[in-house]
């Protein structure tokens, strides 16, 4: 077994194969929860998932360790995700809301108390383009300017869509806090 980054890179450069299991076998479940964000159900998950191996077996030589390897890899999952999302057309357009009327801008979410389960059920929920610019921004870090790029829209929609599911995150979290039966709000995370 290569236990080595810049050894395993070296194998699926050469398309060893055991090299190639072993990528998966160690960046696959986190890949995986990256697919399970930008989907609907496990099954799409799963696709996006091994087309997303398949570009990164095929691309691998691309890779120039100028950062983490599973910086690289995260990345080919997100965009194979998005391609995924483009394909199953889940979002028409996006909309440029105004943040400031409806007042979503200044919400605060809190989180604590809630586990990272639920808050993802409750991000899957979202409307898909703003369940799609939410991942990108909060959870994988990209900023608004690389979304908007990314996606093909402007940067104020995405910021608006950002702050809508802000919004509706926040709508989600209140309600579930006052109708609370103790199954939900467990300890910090």
């Amino acid at each position: 077994m290569i236990f080595n980054e810049q050894d395993l890179v070296i194998g699926c450069k050469q398309r060893n194969r055991v090299a190639q299991k072993q990528l998966y076998d160690v960046y696959g479940g986190k890949l995986f929860a990256i697919c399970l964000r930008y989907t609907k159900n496990r099954t799409d998950a799963e696709d996006v998932l091994q087309e997303a191996f398949i570009k990164i077996y095929e691309n691998i030589d691309s890779f120039r360790n100028d950062s983490p390897l599973e910086y690289w890899l995260r990345s080919v999952a997100v965009n194979t995700a998005l391609n995924h999302l483009r394909q199953q057309k889940y979002w028409k357009e996006f909309d440029d809301i105004d943040v400031h009327q409806n007042g979503i801008a200044d919400t605060e979410i809190t989180l604590g108390d809630f586990h990272m389960q639920q808050l993802m059920v409750f991000i899957k929920e979202l409307p898909a383009g703003c369940q799609t610019i939410f991942n990108l921004y909060a959870i994988e870090g990209y900023q608004h300017n690389e979304i908007a790029q990314k996606l093909g829209i402007s940067e104020g929609t995405s910021k608006s869509q950002y702050a809508r599911a802000r919004g509706l995150l926040q709508q989600k979290l209140n309600k579930e806090k006052r109708f609370d039966d103790g199954s939900v709000r467990k300890t910090q995370f």
